[in-house]
């Protein structure tokens, strides 16, 4: 892959689900600037939406001052820590807001190289050539748990404690992102999506989906779609990225 030309397109949806009174999902991307952002916000009253939209809005405002120049993977992972402190900071000026915080899932591209960062349990999956693969590690309480080898995946699935992170932008004063890179290859498709979307569908299922021979636009409907059918009993959200 080290001479072939990657170019890239992307579509991104969100949806309050069925059950939630509001959203506090937020996305947001530059084919541009290579940069892609999918945040699913906590906090009381509107803190979540406060939380999720300001992360979004901050990493992709560095990605855009610096216009192409930023060193990657350290000024992704600067763009994120300049997110968390616009939250810590707007939470310790507004009691309301105080608590409040967001997952981060981002994918940062530059020609054909992909770094993806994530802070929480929104994920990032990659369709590759018929193999569907996660490729982020959520930080939750359960999902250590698995990898600990002290739960099983069905037990993870009908714990109480499934909702409760154990690592989130703006909580706290500082916040350590995880960070995996690959090279594209012509096909890939990209879901950056939160937790909506994978706590309602299986990933066989999420996968037959994406597989679909329609728009990028269309997949995102089927796939919101399919988890509102499901129980929607959360705000859904995807963003989807091909590479060509």
């Amino acid at each position: 892959m080290a001479t072939a030309t990657v170019r890239f397109a992307a579509a991104a949806l969100t949806d309050r689900g069925r059950k939630r009174p509001s959203n506090e999902d937020a996305f947001g991307y530059s084919v541009e600037d290579g940069v892609y952002v999918v945040c699913d916000g906590m906090g009381g009253a509107a803190a979540g939406e406060v939380a999720s939209s300001l992360a979004v809005d901050e990493v992709l405002r560095v990605f855009s001052e610096r216009n192409g120049s930023a060193v990657l993977p350290k000024d992704a992972e600067e763009a994120i820590c300049i997110a968390n402190e616009a939250i810590f900071t707007r939470a310790q000026r507004n009691y309301k807001l105080n608590g409040m915080g967001t997952t981060l899932v981002a994918a940062i591209i530059r020609n054909q190289h992909v770094w993806i960062m994530n802070i929480g349990d929104s994920r990032c999956y990659r369709l590759r050539a018929g193999s569907f693969e996660q490729i982020t590690f959520d930080h939750s309480l359960v999902e250590e748990q698995v990898r600990m080898g002290r739960m099983t995946h069905a037990e993870a699935l009908r714990s109480p404690l499934r909702n409760m992170i154990t690592r989130a932008l703006g909580t706290q004063d500082r916040v350590t992102p995880d960070c995996f890179d690959f090279d594209a290859a012509p096909g890939d498709l990209l879901l950056l999506c939160s937790d909506g979307l994978t706590r309602e569908l299986p990933d066989p299922l999420i996968q037959s989906l994406l597989a679909t021979d329609v728009s990028l636009e269309e997949r995102c409907t089927h796939l919101i779609e399919a988890a509102k059918k499901a129980g929607g009993h959360d705000n859904i959200t995807c963003l989807l990225v091909q590479a060509n």
